[in-house]
């Protein structure tokens, strides 16, 4: 008996293993017996799973847009978008495998128990045989974990805790988003260079694994620097009014205030902080300033005039590629069909998503199965570009995908509601690139990839 089998960088060979009198890899004993889902018509379900409702809300309606953008590629409408740009070139617009793309969608409500509930649903009541989405690590977190259980790969979308590809990663989950250690790796040097090494910081910190890894990140790259951590006040997800954490840090002794906040938290305790005034505050004899570690243009137009000079990171932005040149390509074929489609340019959220969709469905078609085994081989270690990134890896031994990382600032003078931040740099993959063990990422085990049933 001659078998296929797909090795870790995706190209097919023959062996006669089973012939031989060897066991058949995991996957291959899987092919036989039947996976999760296994689309049997012509048709393939993926399961899009995001904040509708809650904090996160308007990330979630991005990505939502985005996820429907790639399906339309992924069938053949549209202009193709980024699959022009792909360094892969095995989707030609005829589905996946060449079955025709469906999708299912479900309201995380930035809640893990009702992320997961909805994307058991897309499982079980669906026949989903990939989940993607969501704009919390929390969330994020909890579905990979139901992901592995059930036997179907995860591409997850919104999640910059260090913990998604850390001490909670799992074989059936990848990550393309970056992580709160390299938002604080790219962030520092620019941090010294706009505040300089004498700067006392107090943090305010969404209380979960993002906020935690977030402000631990931001804290050790800063400390390393010079400053010094006055003090880390952790604040409810479901906030909406921070005024009374606002009102301690003029009497802290800090000069920097660090907002460990995410979407309509950051929206909200940015305002407030101005409100209060600590944008013409003076500290220990120096203007006091304001950070925020990640932020995106979505929600850098619900801040509004709040948001300029503010510094931050981000995943991707929808001008690097007019920008920085070439090393970017895809951005501008990605803009471009989704500001015809939508009316306005797209969000690092979005890009994530299409860009996680389109990785799925090439690994599909590298690997010749559906099989969550045989895709996650053809994802590990996995080398492209063309997405928008620059050259990217997925790492074999965490599934983190490696990238460069932009750290922008709020413009002073923007000329539109869509262009309301600036590239100040963008700092090299290598810079930003860590070990699998260190200490900010141990405790977990990627644990082997299962088929389900």
């Amino acid at each position: 008996m001659t078998n296929r089998f797909v090795t870790r960088r995706g190209v097919l060979k023959t062996s006669a293993i089973a012939g031989a009198g060897l066991a058949l890899p995991t996957y291959l004993r899987a092919q036989e017996s039947g996976f999760t889902n296994a689309p049997t018509g012509d048709t393939v379900t993926l399961g899009f799973n995001v904040p509708q409702t809650g904090p996160y809300a308007d990330e979630g309606a991005d990505e939502l847009r985005a996820f429907e953008l790639a399906v339309e590629h992924l069938n053949g409408g549209g202009d193709g978008g980024m699959l022009q740009t792909f360094s892969e070139k095995n989707l030609d617009g005829t589905g996946i495998l060449g079955k025709k793309v469906e999708f299912v969608t479900g309201d995380t409500q930035t809640k893990s128990d009702a992320a997961r509930a909805s994307a058991r649903s897309m499982i079980e009541k669906d026949g989903a045989v990939m989940i993607s989405g969501g704009s919390s690590s929390g969330v994020a977190v909890a579905v990979q974990g139901l992901c592995q259980e059930a036997g179907v790969i995860f591409m997850a979308g919104l999640t910059h805790s260090n913990d998604t590809t850390g001490k909670d990663k799992k074989a059936n989950g990848f990550r393309h988003f970056f992580n709160a250690y390299m938002s604080a790796a790219a962030m520092a040097p620019v941090l010294e260079s706009l505040y300089g090494t004498d700067r006392k910081a107090y943090h305010l910190t969404a209380d979960y694994t993002w906020g935690w890894t977030q402000q631990e990140s931001i804290q050790a790259a800063t400390e390393a620097m010079g400053w010094e951590t006055v003090q880390n006040v952790l604040t409810p997800l479901a906030q909406t009014d921070f005024s009374s954490y606002i009102a301690p840090v003029l009497q802290s002794g800090a000069d920097v205030l660090v907002l460990n906040h995410y979407g309509g938290n950051m929206v909200n305790s940015l305002t407030n902080a101005v409100q209060f005034g600590l944008r013409e505050a003076q500290a220990n004899g120096k203007d006091f300033q304001i950070v925020v570690p990640l932020y995106s243009e979505l929600m850098a137009r619900g801040a509004g005039e709040n948001i300029k000079g503010i510094p931050g990171s981000q995943n991707w932005d929808w001008k690097i590629e007019n920008e920085l040149g070439s090393r970017y390509v895809g951005t501008n074929a990605f803009v471009k069909s989704f500001g015809e489609k939508y009316g306005f340019p797209p969000s690092q959220a979005a890009q994530t998503c299409y860009a996680q969709t389109l990785l799925y469905a090439d690994a599909v078609s590298r690997a010749n199965s559906f099989n969550p085994c045989a895709v996650a081989e053809a994802l590990e270690d996995f080398e492209f570009d063309g997405l928008g990134n620059g050259p990217t890896s997925y790492r074999g031994s965490d599934h983190q995908c490696f990238k460069d990382v932009v750290v922008v600032r709020g413009k002073e003078n923007p000329e539109n509601e869509f262009d309301l931040v600036e590239i100040v740099e963008v700092t090299p993959t290598e810079q930003v690139t860590y070990e699998p063990d260190h200490p900010m990422f141990s405790g977990g085990s990627l644990g082997s990839c299962n088929p389900g049933a």
